[in-house]
């Protein structure tokens, strides 16, 4: 097991599991090293616990993507191709709606977000990823995306324009949060 110890402006201890399964440990500064040992050595049952819950997490989150083999350029092809017929319907039907229109809309293997709007250049990247979540979810990820061309912040005004043009947005987080366990 690897410890890491970073020394902070911070009044007390604390630990966490990163995904890993190192341990990180934040130390008040000046606080000796023969201390933090025994408070890691005190919490070794917790360690043990969160590192084996940190490494079902990350199974559990491989096997998830593992449903979308893109190993082969074949793969990929069809994927983007399948998420070309999924998407376009929708950001054309929403463009009407909202009044507004990306620049352009591509598609990026990316594991750590559903989709991602670039304000600058008004272009919006969907992961292939969506492609394991329900047609509704993708949909929610597409208009989520579309409202950031109008407001680039979580904002309330964002919210408004969610509730306004994807009313299931809370309830499409929700059941894609489910079914992948930790991605947004």
């Amino acid at each position: 097991m690897n410890i890491q110890i970073t020394f902070r402006r911070t009044s007390r201890l604390s630990m966490r599991i990163v995904k890993n399964g190192d341990v990180h440990v934040s130390a008040p500064i000046g606080l000796s090293r023969r201390k933090i040992e025994a408070f890691v050595e005190e919490h070794r049952d917790w360690i043990n616990e969160a590192r084996k819950r940190t490494l079902d997490h990350q199974k559990q989150r491989a096997a998830f993507y593992d449903q979308l083999p893109l190993h082969t350029k074949a793969q990929a092809e069809d994927a983007y191709n399948r998420l070309k017929t999924l998407v376009e319907p929708i950001v054309e039907r929403y463009a009407k709606e909202m009044g507004v229109r990306p620049s352009s809309v591509y598609y990026k293997a990316t594991i750590s977000r559903w989709g991602q709007c670039n304000v600058k250049d008004r272009s919006i990247c969907i992961s292939a990823y969506v492609l394991l979540l329900p047609d509704w979810c993708v949909e929610h990820v597409v208009v989520h995306e579309m409202c950031h061309l109008l407001e680039p912040s979580h904002n309330a005004r964002f919210h408004a324009m969610m509730d306004r043009y994807f009313p299931r947005w809370r309830e499409a987080r929700k059941k894609t949060r489910e079914i992948c366990k930790d991605k947004e």
